[in-house]
């Protein structure tokens, strides 16, 4: 791609915040203390996590970047990023979230692979850019298509990341055409986060937005997009990301038993107390967030200070000033909330959160 290279090693890497706690050096993954997480609704973009699989792609000149969109399309085409910002700018605030979120936590129990992370491998951010479905119509695809006239059933996005996982090839992973055709997913083109151009650790100058889907799909630096009849056959969806029980062997696993996941599920987490923390009897504020996948708000979420005997429901709010009402039109749906709850604590005590989606899509 003209004016897009792939760095091979990470002498040219971004800067980035102080405060963030390093999970790995090369690649980059990063994450924020998760007191910062409750710090603000829309988290800054200096605290985002950091998902990296290799050294950062630069772009050199973005008047010459490019997507190629082809496959099983009537008219493959070549967009540049005037013809991306020609197209009706759209916003969604969506959280973003990685498949391995808590994954230390779940190492504890039983030995998970891959970077471990604390509870803070997610973010809540305003992205803005082009629909993908006003994309697709570009090369003949009218919304709202689950299939094409040549049998295209999904879009798969590759990146200019190169990574180990791959053999030394591109990062990429696909979403059903149904969803990536449909408005009202609000899937992205994305070129701004929190009002601001994408920098090179999100995806600059292009990357795709999946709201309510693991952050794995929500591929960034984009190179080029493939409309194509089966589900992406990269490392990360075939080969990674996917549910087994906790019986699983790890060097014995037959990966083509289960579905790449998707949408991710409903949790909850304590973010203004450390799971090691000795606090004093007396009055507690807890404070956190709550988040699941595929549009679904949050119904309820409970707080126990006796190892889950007894509960007391916590609020739960999004934008100041505004009640939150899950799936209520004033509410992203896309987005996390945040709870608090003052309890009254003894010795002894284990603090629990637990989460309620609504079910009702």
């Amino acid at each position: 791609m003209p004016g897009l290279i792939a760095p091979s090693d990470y002498s040219r890497e971004p800067p980035r915040h102080l405060s963030l706690q390093i999970n790995s050096k090369e690649p980059f993954n990063a994450e924020p203390h998760r007191s910062a997480l409750v710090d603000s609704y829309v988290t800054p973009v200096d605290s985002f996590y950091k998902r990296n699989h290799g050294p950062i792609p630069i772009v050199e000149d973005v008047e010459k970047y490019s997507i190629s969109i082809q496959g099983l399309v009537d008219y493959p085409k070549q967009i540049f990023m005037k013809d991306i910002l020609e197209l009706p700018k759209h916003t969604v605030t969506a959280t973003l979230q990685c498949a391995g979120n808590r994954r230390t936590a779940m190492s504890k129990v039983q030995k998970v692979r891959g970077v471990g992370w604390g509870v803070s491998a997610i973010g809540n951010a305003v992205w803005a850019g082009a629909k993908l479905a006003d994309v697709l119509e570009l090369v003949g695809i009218p919304i709202l298509t689950a299939s094409t006239k040549s049998g295209g059933k999904h879009v798969e996005f590759v990146s200019i990341d190169k990574c180990k996982e791959e053999n030394g090839g591109p990062y990429k992973a696909s979403i059903p055409l149904s969803q990536a055709s449909n408005p009202d997913a609000d899937v992205l083109l994305a070129y701004e986060m929190n009002g601001e151009t994408l920098n090179r650790d999100h995806g600059y100058p292009i990357r795709a937005i999946v709201p309510g889907v693991i952050g794995a799909r929500s591929v960034k630096w984009l190179d080029s997009i493939n409309v194509i009849a089966e589900e992406c056959q990269g490392f990360f969806m075939q080969k990674d990301y996917k549910m087994f029980p906790p019986s699983v062997n790890w060097d014995n696993i037959n990966w083509a038993t289960r579905r790449p996941q998707m949408d991710f599920p409903v949790q909850s987490a304590i973010c203004s107390l450390e799971d090691v923390n000795m606090v004093k009897p007396g009055k507690v504020t807890v404070r956190g967030y709550a988040a699941s996948g595929g549009g679904r708000g949050i119904e309820r979420v409970d707080i126990s200070v006796d190892g889950g005997k007894n509960w007391v429901e916590a609020s739960r709010f999004q934008k100041p000033g505004i009640p939150y009402i899950s799936e209520h039109p004033s509410s992203d749906k896309w987005a996390w909330v945040h709870f608090e709850a003052s309890v009254d604590i003894s010795n002894n005590t284990d603090i629990i959160a637990k989460a309620v989606s609504n079910t009702n899509l």
